[in-house]
């Protein structure tokens, strides 16, 4: 019986996720619209989609972790635009159901100020795993927009362990302070690291740190596992394995996040009233968004920044749903709430999908019709990059790159810029004297910053991902590059995909390796003294 109904599930899921495709809509559409389908079906539950959906989420959470820089937390565009956005929110949230309760409606029949601001609360906050999918989706998380939302996200993620704490009167455990121990814990961690070789032993040593030390520590003191996730994940981040263990990660939690889509959607059946009540909360949306413009502009953010940030956000989270159980709990309000606000969160994904899927269009299009900005009074890190002074781009600074970086410099009088995201290697090549700059060549917004490129001539993909270097070479090809690009790869395959989509020259790594050891040998055998 229980294949039976897992069946009938992944059927389910997989026929409306082609659907969408179909219909060129993002997938997550499908999947949402097969959880109300099942709902509404009266089919048997299938615990395992829950399940599924919380590892799905933790190791989610997880490879974030191992992209996020603690540092940026404590940065005003980040702090202060949490702290702001959440107040300004609730208090919004606060106004607008007030508003509502004065025409009579009756989910809002004998509430307060409390019913109000639980909800206005709990609207506050954007969807972690939504976002970062979109983000993830874009290779955007490094980017300066993705960032700030990753931050903001981390911010909203410590608010929502307050308020459980403080809402169910449930103190964390006093042993929570003994997880102090996981900062010269994760030394070790990264030691055993260094021990594993095996790609396969990599992604499990991975799912192990995200659910032992990470979920089932934090929850067994009380915190959120989630949250221990992303905290064990952002303790790793400086391993140099961490970027290739998160890109390892990648397909496992695709998959499971279908689940957590389903369970979205089977959160409860539908009916007129309950729609109509969710598409009132979605009116408030668009103030937030908004709020967000407003705010990221005020610290200096470029309006593009800004825009591509409140877009991303513009969602409600399943920590909405939180909220409404808790308040179901405490008596403050109906179960009908928890369904209501099933909706708003689900209705949301499917509109944010659709709005994100052209969001840096759209917010290139939004840009362009706000007043110019003064370079001056932009933010440091999102003011314009100007590479006028360079002949080539080296995009991935590992050995390869920094050998093809040297060998224009010094062999052909080449001037040349490197591209590495990784900044304990940008230091190490800055003090070899190399001229290199700290970007991900994968992230559109990098190459929005980018000016006076018209004299580049040349551009090498030396990433380590073959993904990496079709994503860079499509946005170098969408700027207007028409210069030279050649490019590296490890199978036949990557040569053929990066050759359609517009490279030169393209190196197979062993295959140049090979010629190289041949070459070498022939040249020792002639001159055994060499």
């Amino acid at each position: 019986m229980f294949t039976t109904t897992a069946a009938i599930y992944l059927a389910v899921a997989f026929g409306l996720g082609l659907a969408a495709v179909l219909l060129r809509l993002p997938p997550l559409v499908g999947f949402l619209a097969a959880g109300f389908a099942l709902a509404a079906s009266g089919i048997d539950d299938l615990p395992l989609v829950e399940e599924a959906s919380s590892l799905g989420v933790t190791l989610l959470l997880f490879g974030i972790g191992l992209k996020l820089d603690v540092r940026t937390l404590v940065r005003k565009e980040i702090w202060l635009t949490n702290g702001t956005h959440m107040l300004v929110s609730t208090a919004l949230g606060v106004g607008f159901l007030a508003v509502l309760a004065t025409f009579g409606i009756g989910l809002l029949d004998g509430t307060h100020l409390g019913t109000w601001a639980l909800l206005g609360f709990g609207l506050s906050f954007s969807s972690t795993v939504f976002v970062v999918k979109v983000l993830d989706d874009r290779s955007d998380v490094t980017a300066t927009y993705g960032r700030i939302a990753v931050g903001v996200l981390v911010l909203q993620d410590i608010a929502a362990v307050v308020f459980l704490t403080i809402a169910t009167g449930e103190m964390p455990s006093p042993w929570a302070l003994a997880l102090v121990a996981l900062l010269p814990a994760a030394w070790l961690f990264r030691r055993i690291w260094d021990l594993i070789d095996s790609p396969d032993m990599q992604v499990l040593y991975g799912i192990v740190l995200a659910l032992v030390p990470g979920y089932a520590l934090f929850e067994a003191v009380g915190l959120k596992g989630d949250l221990g996730a992303l905290i064990i994940g952002a303790l790793l981040a400086s391993h140099p394995g961490a970027s290739e263990l998160s890109h390892r990660l990648l397909s496992v939690k695709e998959l499971l996040l279908i689940a957590f889509f389903l369970d979205i959607g089977l959160g409860g059946t539908p009916t007129l009233e309950l729609f109509g009540m969710a598409g009132l909360l979605l009116l408030l949306l668009p103030l937030q968004t908004l709020l967000y413009v407003g705010l990221l502009w005020g610290m200096g953010m470029r309006h593009r920044t800004s825009w591509l940030t409140a877009l991303v956000m513009a969602n409600y989270s399943e920590f909405g749903l939180i909220v409404a159980v808790t308040g179901a709990s405490l008596g403050l309000i109906t179960d009908d709430w928890v369904t209501v606000l099933a909706l708003a969160v689900a209705v949301s994904f499917v509109l944010s999908a659709l709005l994100n899927a052209r969001g840096v269009r759209f917010s290139e299009a939004l840009s362009a019709r706000m007043p110019a900005q003064s370079t001056a009074r932009m933010h440091p890190e999102d003011r314009p990059i100007d590479i006028g002074h360079a002949t080539a781009l080296v995009l991935g600074m590992g050995r390869v790159g920094r050998a093809a970086f040297t060998r224009l410099r010094d062999e052909h009088g080449i001037a040349a810029v490197g591209v590495e995201h990784d900044a304990t290697r940008v230091a190490s090549l800055r003090e070899a004297g190399l001229d290199v700059m700290q970007a991900d060549a994968t992230d559109s917004d990098f190459w929005a910053r980018v000016t006076r490129s018209d004299q580049v001539e040349i551009a090498i993909l030396a990433m380590p991902f073959h993904t990496s270097n079709l994503d860079a070479l499509e946005m170098l090809r969408a700027s207007g590059f028409s210069g030279t690009v050649a490019a590296v790869v490890r199978s036949d395959h990557d040569r053929e995909d990066l050759v359609a989509h517009g490279a030169d020259a393209v190196f197979h790594l062993y295959g140049s390796a090979g010629t190289a050891l041949a070459d070498q040998t022939i040249e020792a055998l002639e001159d055994p003294a060499a």
